[in-house]
């Protein structure tokens, strides 16, 4: 088993439910007591969260793969970004380190093309709806297109995850709205929604939407035990 270096934090709520997806899928692979191997560095998220809100990404950047080289030197051999916003800033950690970086649009263009689909809605903060990067690659790597919300849906999904979700409070008011956006996604052609930040699956279930949703979160945590233990994961 390779052992797995986290970088979390971002929020801690999410990096909890990545913790315990880990831990059950090589229990579930590998049976008895078995667990997952790894490192993790939780981070403090509000120095991170004041550099999304300034666009101070080179220096978020510059910290995160400050932190990857941490855990590399500590016996990572490879590393996970536990979030999906701050893979804006993944080629400053790439750059970083000489273990492999699991990028996290990679296991859903996978999951999509498994599936047979061509385009999917999106749904995260702000800054991963309205940045190009999860789209570009998503897209470049998979030829999958992706669709998000207009502005003001945007705007409202953007506030739920820092407001709410980022701590730990779970409202049905949100979980309603965010039913809707969905929904409205689906209309305008998604065969699938990209749940695309990694708390959101704290909010919303498949009996939330009407097309397939694809988690990144479980998403990602599956390929790093695929690379942990060098085997496809069985579904």
């Amino acid at each position: 088993m390779r052992t797995i270096g986290l970088i979390g934090g971002m929020s801690w709520e999410s990096t909890a439910v990545y913790y315990r997806l880990l831990n059950h899928e090589v229990r579930d692979r590998l049976g008895g007591l078995s667990s997952a191997q790894l490192l993790l560095y939780s981070v403090d998220f509000a120095p991170i969260a004041t550099f999304q809100r300034e666009g101070h990404w080179h220096q978020a950047g510059a910290q995160l793969a400050a932190v990857a080289r941490k855990l590399e030197a500590g016996g990572a051999e490879c590393i996970l970004l536990c979030t999906n916003t701050m893979h804006l800033v993944a080629q400053s950690i790439v750059d970083a380190i000489s273990v492999p970086f699991l990028h996290i649009v990679d296991p859903v263009g996978e999951a999509v093309r498994a599936a047979g689909l061509h385009k999917v809605g999106f749904i995260g903060t702000a800054f991963s709806m309205r940045e190009r990067f999860f789209a570009d690659r998503l897209h470049e790597r998979h030829g999958v297109s992706m669709i998000v919300p207009p502005p003001d849906d945007q705007a409202g999904v953007h506030e739920i995850i820092y407001n709410e979700l980022c701590l730990g409070k779970i409202s049905e008011t949100s979980r309603a709205k965010y039913r809707e956006i969905m929904h409205a996604l689906a209309q305008e052609g998604a065969e699938a929604i990209v749940l695309g930040c990694t708390e959101i699956t704290l909010l919303v279930s498949a009996q939330d939407s009407p097309v397939p949703l694809l988690d990144t979160t479980t998403l990602h945590a599956k390929a790093a035990v695929d690379f942990s233990l060098d085997t496809p994961s069985i579904d």
